[in-house]
């Protein structure tokens, strides 16, 4: 498990802290944006008026411009947070050039689906926390806990909590019993595949694993899961967490769900395994997890997630 003194945690948000809106991957919809900017200013918080930029096809805008918003907003001691637009396609760009060795004092990252590249490289170079959790226009703009919105005790919990652990109902099914700690990472699953290779590949051992997607057949998945266990991702993991996965039926009647395949992969682990969590792709309120901080799984019905230290600090 990675040491305390590795990490390093950013400061925990409070009323009027300023957030930076950054899309690192594709465009998206104005009114949700603004739906999701209204969200968060009921909470308490500011936003930054966002950087302009001409969208390309799937991009937000060219990669130069995308790359210097989010390391400007890194670097800016005006700004508090970062949370994405959305996520699609196109972070991984953003390092195609390298980033600088050292970056300005830890400050939250939110977002989850096309983040995870950016998430895994600010975990793996830097020990930097981040947070799978809504973004403007997918989850904040619904609101909170409702159907495609957030969960707001875990967002508040995650964001501005620096005094306490803090436990999450996980509203999954256990497919292999048991309690386990380790430290929390994840996210994609096809994401995360995509880094092995790079030199910000994700080092899972000692890991309390997420995997979630959306728009994958089941036999994908399970490539995909096949390939992750070749690749020795899944030697040393504590316990695993799998997410909705929607949009994932089975294509023939009958034929295997990604329930089946995740059990049939997973189980023979002997490890602690719970599925079916609203984390990132989920038509439920979404949660929000703290990546890189240690917790506790408890796969038992439905199971439970408690995060055993604060995720900020003050």
């Amino acid at each position: 498990m990675t040491s305390p003194a590795s990490r390093q945690k950013p400061r925990a948000l409070g009323q009027g802290s300023h957030i930076a809106m950054i899309a690192p991957a594709s465009p998206a919809n104005g009114e949700r944006i603004a739906a999701g900017k209204r969200e968060l200013e009921r909470l308490g918080f500011r936003l930054v008026p966002q950087r302009e930029m001409s969208s390309q096809g799937y991009f937000a805008g060219s990669a130069a411009e995308r790359r210097g918003e989010f390391l400007d907003a890194l670097n800016d001691p005006s700004i508090d947070a970062l949370i994405a637009t959305r996520g699609g396609y196109g972070s991984a760009y953003l390092l195609d050039e390298g980033w600088p060795e050292t970056l300005a004092s830890t400050k939250p990252v939110v977002g989850f689906s096309d983040l995870t590249t950016l998430q895994v490289y600010l975990w793996q170079l830097h020990r930097w926390p981040t947070f799978y959790g809504p973004m403007l226009a997918a989850g904040l703009d619904a609101g909170a806990d409702t159907a495609y919105g957030y969960d707001s005790a875990s967002f508040r919990h995650a964001l501005t909590n620096s005094s306490c652990s803090w436990e999450a109902s996980l509203g999954g099914e256990t497919l292999h019993a048991g309690s386990a700690e380790g430290i929390l990472l994840g996210g994609a699953m096809t994401l995360l595949e995509a880094t092995l290779g790079t030199p910000w590949e994700i080092d899972t051992a000692g890991s309390i694993l997420i995997l979630e997607d959306r728009g994958m057949k089941p036999y994908q998945v399970d490539r995909m899961l096949l390939h992750l266990k070749h690749a020795g991702k899944f030697e040393g993991v504590r316990a695993m967490i799998l997410g909705d996965f929607p949009e994932c039926e089975p294509p023939v009647p009958n034929s295997p769900s990604v329930r089946d395949v995740a059990k049939r992969i997973l189980a023979p682990l002997h490890v602690p395994v719970l599925c079916g969590a609203p984390v990132g792709h989920t038509a439920r309120p979404m949660l929000t997890l703290p990546l890189g901080v240690p917790a506790r799984l408890t796969a038992e019905g439905q199971g439970t997630l408690k995060i055993l230290e604060p995720t900020v600090r003050p």
